[in-house]
């Protein structure tokens, strides 16, 4: 007993779902690559497990209104200069010690960046060692 086709058969493939199909897995997978790759600067910290042998002697703090003040061990009162009477003060204390100075910089956060990396870029031009603090200044170097 011959079984019969009820619907003739074709040789063609109906590629019309098959491209609806990759359209969508290609609008998935453009949306998700924004969302796993965010247009921000990676910025790769240095880590160290050991501490610095030298702990920051000198100290400037930079105010708000732009205003600076310099702790130094020789004086340990603070002095308030302006931009280019820190560079003179910094490296006369520099001259007066024989052993290696670390100059900590403590900024208010309303201070801008760029005022933070000129004087950080004063004290790579003259061989100063800085470290910019991350804690609030001391009382003691306040005005």
């Amino acid at each position: 007993m011959a079984l019969k086709q009820q619907f003739p058969m074709t040789s063609l493939f109906s590629m019309a779902s098959m491209t609806d199909v990759i359209f969508l897995l290609l609008i998935f997978f453009m949306v998700t690559s924004t969302i796993v790759f965010p247009t921000a600067l990676e910025v790769n910290l240095p880590q160290s497990s050991e501490q610095t042998a030298l702990k920051p002697t000198t100290q400037v703090v930079v105010y708000a209104d732009g205003s600076m003040s310099v702790v130094t061990p020789t004086d340990p009162k603070p002095v308030k200069v302006d931009a280019d009477q820190l560079q003179a003060v910094l490296l006369l204390d520099r001259q007066q010690s024989a052993e290696p100075r670390v100059i900590a910089i403590y900024a208010d956060e309303a201070v801008t960046y760029g005022d933070i990396v000129k004087i950080l870029d004063m004290g790579a031009r003259n061989s100063l060692n800085m470290v910019l603090a991350t804690k609030p200044a001391p009382a003691s170097a306040r005005m």
